[in-house]
């Protein structure tokens, strides 16, 4: 199951910012993804948990932590934003140039970025963000498999993404974008519930 296209219509950040509150949007390359209904209690642990531990390591430095849902545009040169047509929301996302911050969200790739996978959001995390957040030169991405207790760590290098790094949700990660900053899982892993067979 992936992620309801709103129409087949081209859409930019001027046609998002008309749209209802109370219904949630994601633009690819001018396709307006439909975002899923309200994360399980399993993502929201892990959001709020990784940006909490963000939070505190980052506290009195040039690098801020935002969690979702924050608008990230994304402009594939110097257009307007209303003339963007790349939008997403990421769960977690660390920026260290306080420049790209407004009220309105994020403008332009963050250092850092982190996706909590679930079934309807997977493909679009994995395959079409993934390739959205290495053309933007997002530094590292970092996808969460809640049910497999599994990171996926990917790190650009020459303006690509190679082959990922993989863990179990165990010990500590370092962030690589981030000196000093690890992040711990295994209160978090302790909390996921066990596979059902």
């Amino acid at each position: 199951m992936g992620l309801a296209l709103r129409d087949p219509e081209y859409h930019t950040y001027g046609d998002y910012l008309t749209w209802p509150e109370n219904v949630r949007y994601e633009l690819i390359d001018g396709d307006a993804y439909l975002m899923a209904p309200a994360p399980t209690v399993s993502h929201q642990d892990i959001a709020g948990e990784v940006y909490r531990q963000l939070g505190n390591a980052l506290r009195g430095k040039s690098c801020r932590a935002l969690i979702a849902p924050v608008d990230v545009r994304l402009p594939k040169a110097d257009e307007a934003d209303e003339r963007i047509d790349t939008v997403v929301q990421p769960d977690v996302l660390v920026v260290c140039d306080e420049k790209k911050v407004s009220e309105r969200g994020v403008r332009g790739a963050p250092d850092w970025v982190l996706e909590v996978l679930s079934p309807s959001t997977a493909g679009h995390d994995q395959v079409r963000k993934l390739r959205i957040y290495e053309r933007h030169g997002v530094r590292e991405y970092w996808l969460v498999h809640p049910r497999d207790k599994v990171l996926t760590v990917y790190r650009l290098v020459d303006g690509q993404y190679g082959r990922p790094y993989t863990q179990e949700l165990n010990g500590e990660t370092p962030v690589g974008v981030l000196e000093g900053v690890v992040i711990q899982w295994d209160e978090i892993a302790a909390r996921l519930p066990q596979p059902e067979f």
